[in-house]
């Protein structure tokens, strides 16, 4: 027995089976090994991220491979640590990665553009942005949409996400979409995506506004810094032209004579310890001239009775006040009261409540 030698793949000394290492591996195998290890530890592993073709050759690689031994496993866990440690920075990859990074922190424009240009599948995983919107954005979208169409988009939503949006439905619209997901078990998987294609690109068509603010809200900041002259006619041309938005302009528009109207009286104090001695002095003698002694009789009544004495001499021993001053004067103190107001130091009451 002795004089046997060793059969191929046998130790020699020890007679147990010898290991041998295989030849070397392209990195498409490697790839394949170490995803194969992932799921059999229970990883989750967003494949289809992946675009398409790497997804089939990855599929295809597995489908080719058979054994792989301990020496060769260990050498490729250890090579893909050695790779996963020397990485010091990662990008998204893609117009689409980089755009769902960049999300808020580059301009809607600029971001609509890229998407355009680049195509809806840069978009990436269509189904992916659709599951990522509320049950108030999906809403029009499904009553838009054929029932087929809603039944697969019904059916690729999360759960709680689509029992919310059905419950939303009309009870004739929701039993026939709820009917339609029923025959949806023979739809094929290019079927899906084609729809998902196309709802996520209602998305991109959507149009984006250029400003953040609205007419309103814009034309009300604007008049607010303007002189009252200036305010005055131009509130009196939209008065002509469109008397809605005139209303509804002055409703955002707040200045001196707004101040008995919206100021609390408990805030008068607190403000007028946030505006000079000597501003508040020309505002106010100045207010009667400009139309405003209502807002001069207010801020005199919710003061303390010395300061309030004292605020009067000072206005008496001011003088005539020139209109140019008094102006500048009284939006100095509009704009300590939109600074509080920021600050969070005080609410300004509403018209809307106002008028309740």
């Amino acid at each position: 027995m002795n004089d046997l030698l060793p059969l191929p793949g046998m130790s020699s000394d020890l007679g147990m089976p010898k290991i041998i290492p295989q030849p070397a591996l392209s990195q498409r195998a490697k790839a394949a090994i170490v995803v194969r290890l992932l799921i059999n530890e229970g990883a989750e592993i967003a494949l289809e991220d992946l675009p398409a073709d790497l997804q089939a050759h990855l599929t295809q690689q597995m489908g080719a491979m058979r054994v792989v031994d301990r020496v060769t496993l260990a050498a490729v866990v250890e090579e893909f640590t050695e790779a996963l440690d020397s990485i010091g920075l990662s990008f998204p990859g893609g117009i689409a990665g980089a755009l769902e990074a960049l999300d808020g922190k580059i301009s809607r424009e600029t971001a609509a553009r890229l998407r355009k240009e680049a195509g809806v599948r840069a978009a990436g995983d269509p189904w992916k942005r659709l599951r990522a919107l509320t049950v108030e954005e999906l809403l029009p979208m499904i009553e838009s949409e054929s029932t087929e169409v809603a039944a697969v988009l019904l059916s690729k939503l999360d759960v709680p996400i689509a029992a919310a949006l059905l419950g939303k439905l009309p009870g004739p619209r929701a039993r026939e979409i709820t009917y339609a997901v029923s025959l949806t078990s023979d739809v094929t998987p290019d079927a899906v995506d084609r729809i998902g294609l196309s709802l996520a690109a209602q998305l991109d068509n959507k149009r984006i506004p250029a400003f953040d603010a609205n007419a309103v809200e814009r034309l009300g900041a604007i008049l607010n810094s303007s002189s009252t002259p200036t305010r005055n006619d131009v509130l009196t041309g939209l008065d002509e032209t469109d008397e809605d938005l005139a209303t509804a302009v002055r409703k955002a528009i707040f200045t001196f004579g707004n101040i008995p109207d919206r100021v609390p009286v408990r805030d008068v104090p607190r403000i007028l310890r946030e505006v000079e001695q000597a501003t508040l002095v020309v505002a106010m003698a100045g207010a009667e001239a400009a139309g405003f002694g209502d807002s001069r009789d207010f801020i005199l009544d919710n003061m303390s009775a010395r300061m309030a004495d004292q605020m009067r001499e000072d206005i008496e021993n001011s003088g005539k006040i020139k209109a140019d001053d008094a102006d500048t004067a009284m939006q100095a103190v509009i704009s300590a009261i939109r600074e509080m107001e920021e600050r969070g130091d005080l609410t300004l009451v509403s018209p809307d409540d106002d008028e309740d």
